[in-house]
């Protein structure tokens, strides 16, 4: 019986797979990914460290890192005392790993901009938000007025804003570092 059960397997199997064209079983599908995130994090205890001096290369250096991990960049911004960066996050780095990078390289590199920077970190936290692709030229707008923006605005504000537009809860305490 048990020759009999194998055979009343294989033919089974045969069934199964009749009409199934086993050279197409070594093409992988794709992974269609289009996540544009915008990125907010501020100096340590918002401290005003970014100088108008290195803004622009400090913004470059961010767009580098961004690029070179496969995060298409479309627009670095900020102000004295944060960033923004619009890219699309990859689909081959998790957001945390994106951040980590971005904020452990760049607080090297402005650290060999001067004594002025000695102290630079920045803050632990950051916030991400989707963009719909239809937002994306409002977003890199508002990343270029930054400066006009914040005459009027503080980036507590600013991102206590961003918090109740996504509906994300947080907890005060925490936010400021």
């Amino acid at each position: 019986m048990g020759e009999d059960h194998r055979k009343l397997k294989i033919t089974n199997i045969n069934i199964a797979l009749k009409g199934w064209n086993t050279e197409k079983t070594n093409n992988m599908g794709q992974s269609l990914v289009k996540n544009y995130i915008h990125i907010v994090f501020s100096t340590k205890y918002r401290q005003p460290l970014i100088h108008q001096k290195e803004e622009h290369e400090l913004y470059s250096y961010l767009g580098g890192i961004c690029n070179k991990l496969g995060c298409q960049v479309i627009k670095v911004g900020g102000y004295t005392d944060h960033i923004h960066i619009l890219c699309m996050l990859s689909k081959k780095i998790t957001l945390m790993k994106l951040l980590e990078e971005l904020k452990s390289h760049s607080s090297k590199w402005i650290k060999t901009k001067g004594e002025a920077y000695t102290n630079f970190y920045w803050q632990d936290g950051y916030g991400a938000f989707s963009v719909n692709p239809r937002e994306v030229e409002i977003v890199t707008n508002y990343i270029t007025n930054q400066k006009e923006h914040h005459s009027k605005k503080t980036f507590q504000d600013e991102y206590k804003v961003f918090l109740k537009k996504y509906d994300v809860a947080y907890d005060e305490r925490y936010v400021w570092d």
